[in-house]
């Protein structure tokens, strides 16, 4: 990296027309699954009567953990895919999946068909996001990878506010199906934004293009072999279909995936024994590739599962614990001193009716945080070590998960403590996530940016699944049933914690020392 540092504006002005397309397309995008996502814990669990689907907190659980795990996990063929056969059509292909997906979410009712929909839904986004990721990436560099990602994330809460905003206002004056009906008609806006997109991408036009084996090969190998591959995946499938859909107790989860790890690594033990030399990848020991990287997206799942309460937990929590009159009076108050009437009169005739604030849109504080202050918070890291930032970032969430802990158990608590922790938290949220996408894009080879990034996201999968199954069942178990939400706040700014001190182990004693090809105050992966 270049020891100057450009200004601001120029850096802005070194940005190619395809970074603003793609982040374009990412606003639609964002706008369409926020519009639905941010207000899914209350439209799963509300009362059919009301428009719900009336499921229990563990059924929504279930569904916000198991489908984003699935999301965030097929990325990993869909960006090998995408290097391979152009990031313009890969797009296609996504719009197409995700504008009827959202339709069909509010026309299907029982559980299962709406399952079937929200994974149709995790399908086309899981074909959407490393393409766009990579974009930026790709016309980024050494010097405005930083702020690139910065803006990014920027625009994906554009995205994050306007949608949730929008839809809550139309499902409180129109009802639940006009969420579905802004989500389908923003993500077929990017049809219309395609059209000025150009490919990054030179493999799917080049007559050395990969056969789709070598493709698969080299999806495989980022791990290291095929029987790494296997023992990986068949333990992320123990714990997605038995932990996730609830089909066995954890506890027989747990023995069964540690005697699958157990009995490759004793047939492991044989095969060496033996002298195999891996003529097929049935009889090759297991053989790790870039295994730093992947410890790395092990430990940044804890993060993910902690983001997750954001989303999943919180508006439950505001919904069932907290009072927001305190907050609509002093709204009231201010409004009126500072002559606006109409708003003042708004917000205390809700406060005099006891009408609460919609959860969803204090929430979506958050998002209008990072539009506000993600530029600057990136521009403030430009320069800092990677996992400073990333540890920095993870300890400001653990405060965050420690605030509404401290409004105690009971019901009715003021809901300040609970717009604090939002509020924290999305500096902890603008500090890590963009952060951490930076890394993976500077350290992927050049011809396979798509394939790393897809390998990002398992670590979401994994943050979604673990943070949607402990969502559900804390929630249950501690806030509905012995009503001691503080208890639950407390465990997740835990595993906050324990990521915090697991990201430094990692730093201090995992990384290589750096090397002369890597940033400064990097290390190489």
């Amino acid at each position: 990296m270049s020891s100057q540092r450009l200004g601001l504006g120029a850096t802005l002005r070194t940005m190619p027309a395809t970074f603003w397309i793609a982040n374009t397309m990412e606003i639609f995008e964002r706008t369409a699954w926020y519009s639905f996502f941010t207000l899914s814990t209350l439209y799963i669990t509300g009362p059919v009567a009301e428009g719900g689907l009336g499921f229990s907190s563990e059924q929504r659980g279930f569904l916000q953990g198991v489908v984003t795990f699935f999301l965030y996990l097929f990325p990993i063929l869909t960006g090998a895919l995408a290097d391979r056969f152009g990031y313009k059509r890969m797009l296609f292909i996504a719009y197409s999946l995700l504008t009827p997906a959202y339709w069909l979410l509010g026309q299907f009712k029982s559980f299962g068909s709406f399952f079937f929909a929200f994974l149709l839904v995790a399908l086309g986004a899981a074909v959407f996001k490393p393409v766009v990721i990579s974009t930026v990436a790709r016309v980024t560099n050494d010097r405005t990878a930083s702020l690139g990602f910065g803006i990014f994330y920027m625009m994906v809460n554009i995205g994050g506010f306007f949608g949730p905003f929008v839809s809550s206002l139309a499902r409180t004056r129109v009802g639940w199906g006009a969420i579905f009906v802004i989500s389908t008609v923003a993500i077929a806006m990017n049809f219309l934004v395609l059209m000025l997109y150009r490919e990054p991408t030179t493999e799917s036009r080049s007559a050395e293009r990969r056969s789709l084996k070598a493709v698969l090969t080299g999806i495989v190998e980022v791990l290291g072999n095929g029987r790494l591959f296997v023992t990986v995946a068949g333990a992320l499938l123990l714990i997605v279909m038995g932990g996730g859909m609830r089909l066995l107790p954890w506890g027989t989860i747990f023995a069964a995936t540690g005697a699958w790890i157990a009995l490759n690594l004793l047939y492991d033990v044989a095969l060496r024994a033996g002298g195999a030399r891996g003529a097929t990848w049935l009889t090759a020991p297991m053989r790790f590739g870039n295994w730093r990287f992947g410890v790395y997206l092990v430990l940044l799942s804890g993060f993910w599962t902690i983001y997750n309460q954001i989303m999943n937990t919180m508006p439950e929590y505001l919904r069932d614990f907290t009072d927001s009159g305190p907050v609509l009076r002093v709204v009231e108050r201010v409004s009126s001193f500072i002559g606006l009437s109409s708003l003042a009169a708004f917000a205390g005739n809700m406060a005099a009716s006891g009408t609460q604030i919609p959860p969803e849109q204090i929430v979506n504080l958050d998002a209008l945080a990072i539009i506000v202050f993600q530029v600057g918070v990136s521009w403030a890291v430009t320069r800092l070590p990677t996992f400073q930032t990333l540890m920095v970032g993870v300890l400001i969430v653990a405060v965050s998960m420690v605030l509404p802990a401290l409004a105690g158990p009971g019901v009715g608590v003021s809901a300040w403590l609970a717009i604090a922790s939002v509020l924290v938290f999305s500096f902890g949220e603008m500090t890590t996530s963009p952060k951490s996408q930076e890394y993976v894009g500077r350290i992927a080879p050049s011809d396979k940016v798509a394939l790393y990034m897809g390998y990002y996201f398992p670590c979401i999968a994994l943050g979604n699944l673990f943070g949607g199954i402990a969502s559900g069942a804390l929630y249950g178990w501690l806030a509905r049933d012995l009503r001691r939400p503080d208890i639950m706040w407390l465990v997740f700014a835990g595993i906050a914690l324990v990521t915090v001190a697991a990201l430094f182990a990692y730093d201090r004693w995992v990384l290589p020392s750096r090397s002369p090809a890597t940033a400064p105050g990097e290390r190489a992966a």
